[in-house]
């Protein structure tokens, strides 16, 4: 799910939830560490790339799951699907929230991923 969940994918926050899927997003509050000095955003972002990293490869080979909030970036989403690659695995769809970015929309729109809601109702 590109973008956060809002009152425009409630419908849809739905059926996932039905589903026997494993919803994963970086929105999650990190673990506590220790530091003197903020994190810049840079090393935020590389953080939260690392923690879904060790999920993904971690988690059973062809196991169904959603993710939100993720990718963010149209490098993170690169990064996720040389991930799929390596694996041997494919996305089967992605569904886009108005907040979604433009970049990582056309991107997903041109490997014809993106999901509409008339492929939700089926």
């Amino acid at each position: 799910m590109l973008g956060s969940p809002s009152s425009d994918s409630g419908a849809l926050a739905v059926q996932l939830r039905s589903l026997n899927l494993e919803h994963v997003s970086p929105a999650a509050p990190p673990a506590a560490e220790i530091s003197r000095r903020p994190a810049t955003a840079a090393a935020t972002e590389a953080a939260a790339v690392a923690r879904l990293r060790r999920w993904f490869f971690a988690r059973k080979p062809d196991a169904g799951f959603v993710l939100t909030d993720f990718p963010a970036t149209l490098l993170q989403a690169l990064v996720l699907d040389e991930w799929l690659d390596t694996r041997g695995e494919t996305l089967t769809g992605v569904f886009a929230t108005a907040g979604a970015d433009p970049s990582i929309v056309g991107h997903y729109h041109t490997l014809g991923l993106i999901l509409e809601d008339r492929d939700l109702a089926a």
